[in-house]
């Protein structure tokens, strides 16, 4: 029995559409387009055969097979985990580890799957390198932590074809306990700085206080140690300029006195007039309060003198009023 148009025209189809199938699945086994950051690595029949670079590839079909690897550094965020610290206690701790592909073969040959070994790993690094330290360390040192995590995980990822190029830790959540206790212990250490530095500020004011008086001291000795060679310095200014009037006046005196015993020498004195001045000095001489007097020898000679110059004043005086009344003085 012969087939109608419309079953001829769906086996045509048919056909066409398998073929268009068949062609796509074919080329999509053949022809490869790897992207920038990634690379292919070739198996054929389960083997490695190479590692192709960015851009078109085509593949032998049924033989070869391509297996795309990301070279770009990738971050793994793990969840938080439970740890213990060397002073027994608990943490829950999350990192952030970012890793790199650098060796394709290793990284698809040597590992069944390095993301899984790679996470794995950082979790028993956590435990061992938070076993080591106390709280206050594994809270404080967290570039610490960093570093001995590296440091623990290189070996093994490097065998894996996988460099670690950083480990950043973003938590660290203690218990509600410690919390607690920490908190009380921040206060207690806030207090006590405030207690030392009000006795530091107290320390300090005493001993400013202690320099300024100290400092008032010394400045008001000082100011007394000046006005006391001030005043010494005045004084012996004023002793000086008396002394020194007084030897002027003794100088002046003693000239004033050789001048007059000059004058004295040069001079031609009246017997009269020396009589009277010896007479005064005869007279100065008792009225003075000695008891006894002594008259020189020579003296004598002045009674003489004496007499004859009374009997001069007497003649040469003018007649006195008895005289003139025609009566006469008694004679001594």
């Amino acid at each position: 029995m012969l087939a109608s148009t419309g079953e001829i025209i769906g086996i045509v189809v048919a056909v066409v559409v398998g073929g268009g199938g068949l062609g796509i699945w074919f080329t999509s086994r053949c022809v490869k387009i790897v992207q920038q950051g990634s690379v292919g690595v070739v198996k054929r029949f389960g083997q490695f055969r190479s590692v192709d670079q960015p851009g078109l590839r085509i593949l032998r079909p049924f033989v070869d097979r391509m297996e795309k690897v990301d070279m770009r550094e990738f971050p793994m965020t793990g969840d938080q985990q439970s740890v213990i610290t060397m002073d027994n206690v608990s943490l829950w701790v999350s990192a952030t580890i970012f890793c790199q592909v650098i060796d394709v073969k290793s990284a698809l040959f040597e590992i069944n799957d390095y993301r899984l070994a790679v996470d794995q790993l950082s979790r028993t690094a956590l435990r061992a390198v938070f076993g080591e330290l106390s709280l206050d360390q594994a809270l404080s040192q967290r570039e610490t932590i960093n570093s001995r995590m590296q440091d623990h995980m290189a070996d093994a990822t490097v065998k894996w074809g996988v460099r670690l190029n950083r480990i950043e830790i973003l938590d660290i959540t203690p218990p509600t306990n410690v919390i607690q206790a920490m908190s009380e212990q921040k206060e207690a250490e806030q207090h006590k700085k405030a207690a030392i530095l009000k006795s530091e500020g107290e320390q300090q004011a005493a001993i400013n206080s202690a320099g300024g008086r100290k400092q008032a001291a010394v400045l008001e000795a000082q100011g007394a140690k000046e006005a006391a060679i001030l005043r010494a310095e005045a004084e012996m200014k004023v002793l000086e300029l008396q002394a020194e009037g007084e030897k002027k006046a003794f100088v002046l005196r003693g000239e004033g006195e050789a001048s007059r015993l000059t004058s004295l020498d040069t001079a031609t004195i009246n017997p009269r007039t020396l009589a009277v001045l010896q007479l005064r000095a005869l007279q100065e001489i008792a009225a003075s309060n000695n008891a006894k007097v002594v008259v020189p020898y020579e003296a004598a000679s002045l009674m003489g003198s004496a007499e004859v110059l009374l009997s001069t004043l007497r003649s040469a005086a003018p007649d006195s009023p008895e005289k003139q009344n025609g009566a006469v003085a008694p004679s001594t």
